[in-house]
């Protein structure tokens, strides 16, 4: 599967045998930077709220949102930036500084247990500065643009989209491993360092990004061909000072085609937001797990999905010799329209309410409108027992006392369509923008496609908790779920 990744050299390729080499050894440490950087958002995805509620017990469901979307701030930052660097300096420079800002930032989550106040804003400082560090994707994306010719394009796309999946599966595989370490983990109190399930994960991704660093700098040579495969150029082959191409040699860019392509990307990626920052507090509250249990099995799921997505990637590479890009674009999201079309609350069964929190046996205020609950059918909820920590769904949140649960059958069966949906939307957007751009230095573009994506993943989980607190914190699963698929629907029908 690896030498798959690694295409046949074309005949028509006009280049030495040593260019050739050269040119796929760097975009293999590309392959490994876009890798890291989808590592270092998930490792951590499903422990954020358990881990944010045990350093400081006055962070609620909303500013969870807000250290959700602070990564995707930082990445939409810094995307331009990054990409603007390398469109006038040699890659290898914006590729190494972003890699230590994210290095720094693992370790500095590592230690937000640490202050004995204000804990919550230090994670958000730790998330936000991870992700201006994965804003690199954009230098990466561009680079690899750059570096192949229009034959293959779309397999490279696909390969730096399945390495980005498969980060995005070993991320919660490593998660799920290390919580057999358990909460409380060990203590090194000569450097105040707790290694439990929470801060071994970031350690361990801290080592990682040094890795990628050291692999730049003795492994990676800037290379650039033209459509046709010709070499152009070669910044950091011959040397860092043979220059880069002209920015405007090439022609010019269809600009309307480029922002629609930009506000695909946008929603494409924020129903993806949406599903995945729901997913951790929806599965404790609907089916009464544990904050451990929560990250376990989220971390299963995610793991399974991640390697779906690596399998579609692998298809769409060869259906796209055989289809139309823009047919395979629709048919995605068609199934990502389908997968939130499932994960509505159907059914007719009330989660389990955390009976712990009920004090003198009284019942939360809420309207009448709210109180639709019968009391017959208080006898078949189930009180938690054996739990150091209160599980089920809060009686405080009005909506478990008259919105249907969502089963778990129902939520496994809208994982696997959304997992086999959203990857087609991603690697398909990136190719077709890449090609719509032309032969033209990207990493501007770039930069701007990777800070749309960043825009919807901080307006989808600030949008999902705010509605969410407004309604009393989980009342508007239903309306959340509903407006991902008005918007699924609509960019099928508009695209």
């Amino acid at each position: 599967m690896i030498l798959s990744l690694l295409p046949s050299k074309n005949r028509d390729v006009v280049e030495t045998q040593e260019h050739y080499k050269s040119r796929w050894r760097s975009i293999w440490i590309m392959y490994l930077t876009m890798f890291l950087s989808s590592v270092g958002f998930s490792i951590v995805i499903m422990s954020v709220w358990p881990y944010l509620q045990k350093i400081d017990p006055t962070a609620d469901g909303s500013f969870l949102g807000w250290v959700i979307a602070s990564y995707s701030i930082g990445q939409m930052i810094a995307s331009p930036l990054f990409g603007v660097w390398s469109n006038y300096r040699p890659r290898r420079e914006p590729l190494v500084v972003s890699t230590a800002i994210s290095v720094a930032a693992n370790c500095l989550y590592a230690y937000v247990h640490v202050p004995p106040s204000h804990n919550k804003y230090y994670m958000l400082t730790a998330r936000a500065l991870v992700g201006f560090g994965a804003g690199n994707v954009a230098v990466v994306r561009s680079y690899i643009a750059g570096a192949t010719s229009l034959t293959e394009r779309t397999s490279a796309m696909a390969n730096t989209s399945a390495c980005q999946a498969i980060g995005f599966i070993l991320g919660p595989v490593f998660q799920t491993c290390f919580t057999l370490i358990g909460e409380e983990g060990v203590t090194w109190k000569l450097i105040d360092l707790q290694l439990n399930m929470y801060t071994a994960p970031v350690l361990f991704g801290a080592l990682l990004g040094i890795i990628n660093i050291i692999l730049i700098f003795a492994v990676f040579r800037e290379h650039r061909v033209d459509d046709m495969g010709r070499q152009c150029s070669s910044i950091n082959f011959e040397g860092e000072e043979s220059g880069v191409p002209d920015q405007d040699a090439e022609g010019n860019v269809d600009h309307i085609a480029v922002v629609a392509m930009n506000f695909l990307f946008f929603v494409i990626l924020f129903v993806f937001a949406v599903f995945e920052t729901i997913a951790t507090p929806l599965t404790m509250d609907m089916y009464s797990w544990t904050r451990e249990k929560a990250v376990f099995y989220n971390g299963i799921i995610l793991s399974v999905i991640g390697v779906e997505s690596v399998t579609v990637f692998m298809v769409v590479k060869m259906l796209s010799k055989r289809t139309g890009e823009r047919a395979i674009l629709h048919a995605g999201l068609l199934i990502v329209l389908i997968g939130f079309f499932i994960l509505l609350p159907w059914g007719k069964k009330l989660p389990n309410i955390q009976w712990q929190e009920i004090k003198n046996n009284s019942i939360p205020r809420t309207v009448s409108s709210e109180m639709v609950i019968p009391f017959w059918s208080l006898q078949g909820m189930q009180l938690p027992s054996n739990h150091s920590e209160p599980v089920g769904c809060p009686v405080t949140q009005s909506w478990c006392l008259n919105t249907p649960m969502i089963y778990l059958a129902q939520y496994i069966s809208s994982d696997i369509l959304i997992g086999l949906g959203y990857p087609v939307c991603n690697v398909m957007s990136y190719t077709l923008y890449s090609k719509l751009l032309g032969p033209k230095p990207q990493g501007v573009y770039m930069g701007w496609l990777t800070a749309s994506g960043s825009g919807a993943r901080i307006l989808g989980p600030v949008f999902q908790r705010k509605d969410m607190k407004k309604l009393n914190q989980y009342n508007g699963t239903f309306e959340v779920f509903t407006c991902t698929c008005v918007l699924s629907a609509a960019v099928k029908v508009t695209g």
